[in-house]
């Protein structure tokens, strides 16, 4: 789906889109064996429609959804994100044993904290600044719209995705034997971080 969303973006008619550059796609519930350990494919959208977790024993690792509970939670305007569908990711993530360790993908060092930070528990992220016990949907929804309009495209954003979304591959190089990657030249933030 990915694919799909940044093809038009890009001008990109000779990407396929049907996931054939990744060496293995996974779904929700898969199980993969790193040596001794399985490792579990939790499904958790909302900060873009391809984003999982990875549950190894009582240990996660959420990858884009939540942050430190002093900061919060992922942003949900790159295309094909959305916060109703980050609401329900993360809790699905909360409804673990309290006791489940979460490790982050990223810490910003929340205002008043020195240090970077990388792990957390379930217990703990259910006081998440932005998602506690009692924050409804409706709110979140508002709260993330809001924040999110007023934050700017991430500076490495468009090389980024043109590299993911080959699987970790330039694109193909040009006549000259150079690859090269496309900025897409848009009057505003909004055209880039369309909604899918």
């Amino acid at each position: 789906k990915v694919q799909e969303i940044f093809r038009p973006v890009f001008n990109l008619d000779d990407l396929k889109t049907d996931g054939s550059d990744f060496d293995r796609l996974f779904a929700e519930g898969d199980v993969i064996q790193i040596g001794n350990l399985e490792m579990e494919v939790m499904y958790t959208p909302g900060h873009t429609p391809a984003d999982v977790s990875y549950k190894i024993g009582d240990n996660v690792f959420v990858g884009d959804t939540l942050f430190m509970p002093d900061y919060g939670t992922a942003r949900t305007d790159f295309p094909g994100g959305d916060a109703r569908t980050l609401y329900n990711s993360i809790h699905s993530l909360l409804a673990l044993p309290d006791e489940t360790k979460l490790y982050m993908c990223h810490d910003y060092k929340a205002p008043g904290r020195d240090e970077y930070a990388w792990e957390t528990t379930v217990k703990e992220q259910k006081q998440n600044l932005h998602i506690k016990d009692g924050v409804s949907l409706e709110e979140f929804v508002a709260m993330r719209n809001e924040r999110d309009s007023s934050l700017s495209v991430p500076r490495l954003l468009l090389p980024s995705i043109q590299v993911n979304i080959r699987a970790g591959r330039f694109p193909k190089a040009e006549q000259n034997g150079v690859h090269y990657l496309v900025v897409p030249v848009k009057p505003k933030k909004s055209d880039l971080m369309l909604k899918a």
